[in-house]
């Protein structure tokens, strides 16, 4: 490294350090260090468990059950009476998984007849009811 003394007038000798060899030198060794240390590869080698593939769901069993203008009652197209209905509405929430329930009632129903129905499948435990066909009711 060079000093350089020059005299800049009325205020005195100036010293300046020439930094460029400096620069230089800090380079070579940045880039020794960088090429003499050795890349270290960090790796955990870990057993995961692996899982059996999912059975695909099955889908559930529908049950449509459909109350027309005069309040008769069918299960899947087989017109039934009321305690017929609550047999079979007791045998459909024993099974496991429970089928599906679509009610599917007339515009001209009285709500009697599915509220009966309803209250039917209530009694009898059923829980996964569905009222279908509600687009016949729209103005």
């Amino acid at each position: 490294m060079a000093m350089q003394f020059r005299d800049d007038g009325d205020d005195g000798l100036m010293a300046e350090i020439n930094t460029t060899p400096l620069i230089d030198v800090m380079l070579v060794l940045l880039i020794m260090f960088i090429v003499t240390i050795p890349i270290q590869t960090h790796a955990v080698k870990m057993e995961l468990p692996v899982a059996a593939p999912a059975a695909p769901p099955t889908p559930p069993t529908i049950v449509r059950i459909d109350v027309d203008a005069a309040g008769a009652v069918t299960w899947n197209g087989e017109a039934l009476g009321a305690e017929a209905l609550e047999a079979r509405l007791a045998a459909a929430a024993a099974q496991v998984p429970q089928p599906e329930l679509h009610l599917r009632a007339d515009r001209a129903v009285p709500y009697a007849a599915v509220a009966g129905v309803l209250a039917a499948a209530q009694r009898q435990r059923a829980t996964r009811i569905a009222l279908v066909g509600n687009e016949q009711f729209l103005p």
